[in-house]
């Protein structure tokens, strides 16, 4: 059982949740502002709204002069009333009942271990509050300054040291240096004789309140070198609990003068995490309440500087490890863009890639779908000097001609109905990096001619806006269009076309570079290889001989979807013709030696029903994993499942038709 003279409970949302204990010798001010022992987070309240002390033999209850008053038992209190056992005090939202007596288990959890849970204020902590001259949770040298003249220029000196103070803590790598500075601020702007700091370990404790409270140690003192002066006993459970600095006068030992001491809180995140205490040199002129006030201060100064130190330590990680992530992705994209170099052809754009990534010249890369557009375009990006920047792939060929717009040019909020918020554009989003944009031919006339201004250099708006926008943006253009016949029926601007067309790249299709089918292949085969975590040793001959004769209609889009299929639907560790599904669709302009048709044994069923088979036996080698099995088909997930339940429906069907 544990008996307490007097705590507070917190029974209605409004302030910081907990039990708090009430000492005597001590007075606790009840308020918005952070400085106040018990903090009510709520706008009804005052900074500074009421305030408990104990007086002739029990514990009062004032408002100080606050905008909506303090409520006892639902009545507003007009002066000092003195509080009974199960009192509500209501403060805004907030409800406080005053206890006395025995503690509830319940509510013990709530407990800190700055005091001891007697009736009493422990003995050290008592025997120290005798000694208090002086108390503030606040100091004016922060506040708007309002001083008799004979105190200007005391004030003026007090302003400008901790004006130097926050330059300085501004400055501060580390919380050692940081504390180190505000100790010589506090001790020569009140001619200390020395002083210490405690404070958490690092910047990260602080935001621990465990470890800020209960793992504070010296982190600087003067002189240095030499011993911390030692504080009274005490002190630091006391200030820290009490969040208050004191002006104390200890008596001195029989032939030795008296000590005076001022121990301030720090307060970082809302709350007390360390100690600044310093001495009065001997016979030096007794201190008063301004000395308190500007050590009190130089503490918010350093309480300040920590909040930001631990932010930035933080910030620090989180940047190392963000930097960690994006180099295992760039390796990883490094990886899918691989470019495969056998043929000559290839390697002949590999060396104008090479020329060409070195200058700003806008590049338009032409080919079929599917040949790899995008990767010689990705490989100028990360030969150049830009490769420290963004990337940005837009397709013009899957958007609307409103859409587009917004997408490369970006929207202000409310320029179009569902435009809710401001969106960057991807020229904005390209920003000192490449642009690639695909299908280029498919651009509307409208847009092609926006898109041609910036081209040029000269500056955009936002869809709706009006502020100009400045880019620097290298434009990777790509097509399979016929240009120059889209130019000639008037679809596609003749300046914008030779705007383009500064530096021109032609990627052959796969069926002109045989070379590369087989390596290409192999790449392919070992990565899903190892995705999938199998262990296939390759092609046989006759595979590779099968996709060597193979037209590839759909290029290397094509034969990578193919090498995927066969690593998940192969059997042995060999990949054998039968394993490589290829496509009866001939080559542009190429139907081949037998029309682009695979021939093979009959099977008399509908091309619906081929289809069917085929998406179900693609199920079951992946063991049911839709995702997989739409990428195998090279079809969206949503399709699949269109399709699963369109069969599962005309299945039922044809079940209920009589005579089934």
């Amino acid at each position: 059982m544990i008996v307490i003279a007097a705590y507070l409970v917190v029974e209605r949302v409004g302030s910081r949740p907990g039990v708090t204990l009430l000492f005597t010798g001590q007075r606790y001010t009840l308020g918005r502002a952070p400085s106040n022992q018990i903090v009510i987070e709520d706008e009804r309240a005052s900074r500074v709204h009421a305030e408990i002390f104990h007086a002739d033999g029990g514990w009062t209850l004032r408002d100080l002069d606050s905008r909506n008053g303090t409520l006892l038992a639902g009545i507003p209190i007009a002066s000092a009333t003195l509080l009974s056992a199960g009192d509500v005090i209501a403060i805004g939202l907030a409800e406080l009942r005053y206890c006395e007596g025995e503690l509830p288990a319940e509510a013990d959890a709530g407990l800190g271990t700055d005091f001891d849970r007697t009736g009493e204020m422990p003995g050290d902590i008592q025997a120290w509050q005798s000694s208090i001259r002086h108390r503030r949770t606040n100091s004016r040298l922060l506040d708007d300054i309002h001083e008799s003249a004979e105190r200007v220029p005391r004030v003026g000196r007090a302003a400008a040291a901790l004006c130097r103070l926050s330059f300085g803590l501004g400055r501060a790598d580390d919380l050692a240096s940081a504390a180190r500075q505000a100790l010589d601020a506090a001790v020569q702007g009140v001619s200390a004789a020395g002083g210490v700091v405690l404070l958490p370990r690092n910047a990260a404790d602080v935001q621990n309140a465990a470890a800020a409270r209960e793992a504070v140690v010296p982190v600087a003192s003067m002189p240095d070198p030499g011993p911390a002066p030692p504080l009274p006993a005490g002190a630091i459970t006391a200030v820290l609990g009490g969040n208050e600095a004191v002006l104390a006068t200890a008596p001195g030992s029989p032939g030795a003068r008296a000590a005076t001491t001022i121990s301030a809180p720090i307060r970082a995140h809302g709350r007390a995490v360390g100690v600044l205490h310093v001495e009065a040199a001997p016979g030096a002129p007794p201190w008063t309440v301004d000395e308190l006030e500007f050590v009190l201060a130089v503490c918010d100064a350093l309480g300040l500087a920590i909040e930001n130190l631990s932010t930035r330590e933080a910030l620090s990680t989180r940047l190392a490890r963000t930097a960690d992530e994006n180099e295992q992705l760039r390796r990883r994209l490094g990886a899918d863009v691989q470019m495969i170099v056998v043929s000559p052809a290839l390697a002949g754009i590999v060396a104008q890639v090479q020329r060409v990534a070195a200058t700003k010249a806008t590049v338009l890369v032409r080919g079929e779908s599917g040949v790899g557009k995008e990767l010689i375009a990705r490989a100028l990006h990360e030969a150049s000097d830009r490769k420290a920047g963004p990337f940005i792939c837009l397709n013009c060929a899957a958007l609307t001609e409103t859409l587009l717009e917004s997408e490369l040019f970006g929207h202000e909020k409310g320029a179009f109905t569902g435009a809710t918020e401001r969106k960057i554009g991807k020229f904005e989003s390209a920003h000192r990096g490449t642009l690639m944009l695909d299908e280029i031919g498919e651009m509307s006339q409208s847009i092609q001619a926006k898109f041609l201004r910036v081209l040029e250099g000269h500056p955009f708006e936002r869809v709706g806006g009006s502020t100009r926008v400045q880019v620097d943006v290298r434009v990777v253009a790509a097509t399979n269009r016929d240009l120059e016949a889209a130019v000639s029926a008037g679809e596609f601007r003749r300046d914008l076309y030779f705007r383009l067309k500064v530096v021109e790249i032609v990627v052959p299709p796969l069926r002109r570079r045989p070379e590369d089918i087989e390596a290409i292949a192999v790449h392919y085969l070992e990565r899903f290889a190892a995705e999938a975590g199998r262990r296939l040793r390759g092609f046989t001959p006759e595979a590779l001989a099968a996709l060597r004769s193979h037209h590839w209609p759909g290029n290397i889009r094509e034969l990578r979807n193919c090498v995927e299929r066969a690593v998940v639907l192969a059997q042995e560790e060999w990949i054998g013709p039968d394993d490589v599904a290829l496509s009866p669709i001939s080559a542009p302009g190429d139907t081949g030696r037998d029309g682009g048709v695979r021939k093979g044994k009959f099977v008399p069923i509908t091309i619906g029903e081929l289809e069917r088979r085929h998406v179900i036996a693609t199920l079951e080698a992946v063991g049911g994993n839709k995702t997989k099995a739409a990428a195998i088909l090279g079809i969206e997930r949503s399709t699949l499942d269109r399709k699963l339940a369109r069969w599962a429906a005309e299945s039922q069907a044809a079940e209920s038709q009589p005579g089934r």
